[in-house]
């Protein structure tokens, strides 16, 4: 089944953090992807720029509305995303588990849906 993983953290946290931890999270981040695709979990993944970078949507009576920003004012912004291949939710939820967010942020998971 498949699984994505959706990475949020604080940004303003994030851009706090010395260059040399910075680096050695990011190093992290390597051989943890490394990891799940030698196991076979690796679907796909990748960091999002900032919140500042993003544009939000919306379609109201047939009128495109674009915003500046991120949907919603949040303590965390979703800063980066994995697609993973697990047995169940267990796996999934242990996969999680070990993003190297998930110390500083919050991970949350979730199925696709297979239409």
């Amino acid at each position: 089944m498949e699984y994505m993983l959706l990475i949020y953290d604080r940004e303003t946290d994030w851009a706090k953090v010395a260059e040399k931890d910075r680096g050695a999270m990011l190093q992290e981040y390597g051989k943890f992807t490394e990891g799940l695709v030698k196991n076979g979990n690796f679907k796909a993944g990748s960091a999002l720029q900032p919140v500042r970078a993003a544009t939000t949507v919306r379609v109201r009576d047939s009128k495109t509305l674009t915003t500046d920003g991120p949907f919603a004012e949040t303590r965390e912004q979703l800063g980066g995303y994995y697609l993973i291949e697990a047995k169940d939710l267990d796996e999934a939820l242990s996969i999680a588990a070990r993003v190297p967010s998930a110390r500083t942020g919050s991970i949350e998971v979730r199925p696709l849906l297979k239409l």
